[in-house]
This record gives structure tokens, sequence and C-alpha cells, in this order.
């Protein structure tokens, strides 16, 4: 599916819905990265001689970048989990991957030169997996012009966008992971007794805004019209650390974020980062005696970490995009494109159709099926969180009263919400 919810957020579902239980010199290779058996027994595939098509049908290599490590029970293992997705249905495909390419991890390369040594052992496409490597999938298609290269998070090849770059062997690649946030909002207030929700931010930035402001708008329509609570009495606060995981002497401590929210008082905290931390406090409070609950983020298995403390875990499916990308480069039709890709709305959580999910946790209880009403509602359109009267988090218009946001308006978003705690901007 390509860009059709956010023009007016009233996707066209089937009458059914089958809703499961519910980023100086350096050396122009980079340093190699521990393996996980199945690319070190990967073969080599012979580069692709034109941009979308391979040598053989039968023999096909990604080559993925990562900017954290690719076991991290987060965003970067969802995209490295993917791939193994991909293998299971194309004999021949194989892949390889180098993680931690980031600053803190390796000070002195660049994602451009990672991309160069993928290709050099025979690389036929390159993904990169964060919004920090806008620029280096754009110098890398640049360089390579015969390569695919997929940016999972930006918006250079839309171009209806603010960005758009005119580069033929890019693609743009997202999930529209806002609608999952509002389930996980949800479920955040629905499992909080004190109406106090924190949420661990990484670094801000619009993708980011936009993440945070549907988890507190889930999370407000859950308060007021299911629990029929007062909007003034539902706290929502984001703290950002100020990267997509901790770089110690860098960013704030996620451990220390979430262990403040949880002894300040907010019994609920929402994970927007790339890695466990808030699990993992959740699980020491409440072994501590605490009644308090987590929302983890990008990760299906998120609940599995502390089960009891889990309230659910919204994720990234990236398996069928990178599937359909794959077919497309070896039948020679993959062009630049760029897609925002929607939940299916017969099974948020079908592994083969569905590019965002959204799990229910253990800690939700029963309260599982009033997040069902939630998906209904977003399913069939009589629900859109992103209709005014809404206001930015200064007070001025977002959107007036019964204006549907557009999806330039979504993506782009300028501030949080009105009624959210927490910076809207870098200082």
């Amino acid at each position: 599916m390509k860009l059709t919810i956010f023009k007016s957020m009233t996707a066209l579902a089937a009458a059914s819905l089958l809703i499961s239980a519910c980023g100086g010199a350096a050396p122009t290779a980079a340093p190699a990265a521990t393996k996980a058996p199945e690319a070190t027994k990967a073969s080599e595939a012979t580069k692709a001689p034109e941009a979308t098509a391979a040598t053989a049908k039968s023999a096909f290599k990604i080559g993925m970048i990562l900017v954290g490590p690719y076991n991290d029970k987060g965003w970067n293992q969802a995209n490295y989990e993917a791939l193994d997705y991909v293998k299971a249905k194309l004999p021949g495909f194989t892949y390889d991957y180098v993680d931690k390419v980031n600053s803190a991890d390796r000070p002195n390369t660049k994602g451009t030169q990672v991309a160069d040594d993928l290709i050099a052992k025979g690389a036929n496409m390159i993904i990169f997996d964060s919004d920090d490597f806008k620029d280096d999938a754009l110098e890398t298609a640049k360089k390579h012009p015969d390569i695919p290269v997929i940016h999972t998070s930006g918006d250079y090849s839309w171009k209806e966008g603010k960005n758009f770059k005119d580069q033929k062997n890019l693609i743009n690649i997202m999930g529209q992971m806002e609608f999952t946030k509002m389930m996980a909002g949800c479920a955040a207030a629905l499992g909080s007794q004190t109406g106090k929700i924190g949420f661990v931010g990484p670094l801000i930035n619009e993708e980011t805004r936009r993440l945070a402001s549907s988890a507190f708008l889930g999370a407000k329509y859950c308060w007021t019209n299911i629990l029929k609570k007062d909007a003034k009495a539902l706290q929502f606060k984001v703290t950002w650390i100020g990267f997509w995981f901790n770089i110690p002497g860098v960013t704030l401590d996620p451990t220390k974020v979430a262990d403040d929210f949880f002894n300040g008082g907010y019994d609920v905290v929402m994970s927007g980062i790339d890695t466990p931390e808030a699990a993992t406090e959740a699980k020491k409070m409440v072994e501590a005696g605490k009644k308090v609950f987590y929302v983890h983020y990008d990760y299906k298995q998120g609940c599995d970490l502390a089960p009891d403390a889990c309230l659910g875990s919204p994720y990234f499916n990236w398996g069928p995009a990178y599937l359909d990308a794959v077919k497309k480069a070896q039948a020679g039709t993959l062009t630049q494109s760029f897609t925002w890709n929607a939940p299916d709305w017969k099974n948020i959580n079908d592994p083969d159709t569905s590019a965002v999910g959204f799990l229910p946790g253990k800690g939700l209880g029963d309260k599982s099926a009033q997040v069902d009403t939630l998906i209904k509602g977003l399913a069939d359109g009589s629900i859109n969180l992103y209709k005014g009267p809404l206001n930015y988090q200064d007070g001025s218009v977002f959107l007036k009263d019964g204006e549907k946001a557009t999806e330039q308006q979504v993506w782009y978003l300028s501030q949080l919400m009105e009624g959210m705690e927490g910076a809207s901007s870098a200082k």
C-alpha cells in the first residue's frame, strides 16, 4: 500500500477485522562486524550490471548498514531479522551487514565507506536503516547508480515532500508506525492508575515528534473516551536522551531517565528508543514490589523482556517491504519511490502483509479488548486522531475544527501536541 492513509486518515478497510491478540581520515573498508551465522554462511553474489536487475534471479545479495547493534531488541534487530524473512522466501538470496555504524562505535568510519566495502564484496542492493544515514544513502546512490539504495525513514525520494532529490536508484521505505503508536498510547493510558505516562525519546526530529505525538493522542483518546476521565488529569512527559540509544558521556542515560520516571510517580514508561532500558527498569521495579508497566517499541518480541510488566509492543515488520524490493530489483522494475506503508487492517499482525503491528502485553490483561475498539475505529475511519481541532504545544493552531491532517502535515510535524510536556526542538 502506498500513501493513502494520512490524506484523510480514513482507511477503506475490509469489513472483517482479524486483529491478532491484537544513525578525519578513515579506512576504505569498515571494520568487520560480528556476523550472525546466517551472514557468515552467505555465499558471494556477482554485482549486478544494472541498477534494478541481479545477474541471476537465483543469486541476489543485500548489504545492510545498521546504526546500532544487530541484536538490540529494537529497531536494528527488526531490520536485521527482516533479511532472514527474505532469505526464507527467496532461495539463493544472501546478505551481509555491518552494525554499530555510528560516531561512537566507529568514530572514523562513514556509512558511505561501509557501503563501498559491501558493494565491493558483491552486494546487489544496499539498505541504510537510520534517519542518520540520509546523506550517506544519497551519496552512495550517486556514486553507484547501478545499485539500488534503500533508506528507511527518509524522504529524499518523496516528490511531494520538502526534500526531494531526483536520484533514480534511491528508494525510501517507512511503516506507518503512527497508527500503532496510537494503540501503544492507548494501552499506556488504560494501564495507568496515576495518569502519569513517561516517554523515553531519542533525539528530536520530525519523525520522533510525530511518533511521540501519536502516542500521546492515543493515550488521550482512551483516557477520555474509554476511561471517561478528565484530559487535564493525564500527564504525558517526554524526555529526550539525545540519540537512538545510549552513548555514555554524550546522551542522557536512558536507564536513569526510566528510573526517574518510575520514582517520580509515573507508573507507565513508554520507549521511543532503539534499546530496552524501559523494559529492564520496569522489571526491576516490579520485582521490588512496585506496580509499574512499560510499553516497548520497534520489536515484535518486546514484551518477552518482562512479560508481567508489559502493556504492549508496537513494532515494525520490514520483511514484506524488503522482499518486494528484491523481487522488483530482480525483475528490473525497481525505480525511485517513497512508500509509507500502512498496517494491514484485516490483520495488523500478519507477518506477510502488515508493515507495522501491535501486540498487547500480559500486563494489559482483559483491557486489550478496549484497545481493539480503537484499532477497529482507526481501521474503518470512524476514529481519526489527526483531525482538528488540534493545537501545537505552544497553543498555535495545528488543525482547525474538522480539518484532517495531510500526509505532509503529519510527516513534517514541527511541534509536539498541546498537552504534552517536554521539548519540541533541540535547544
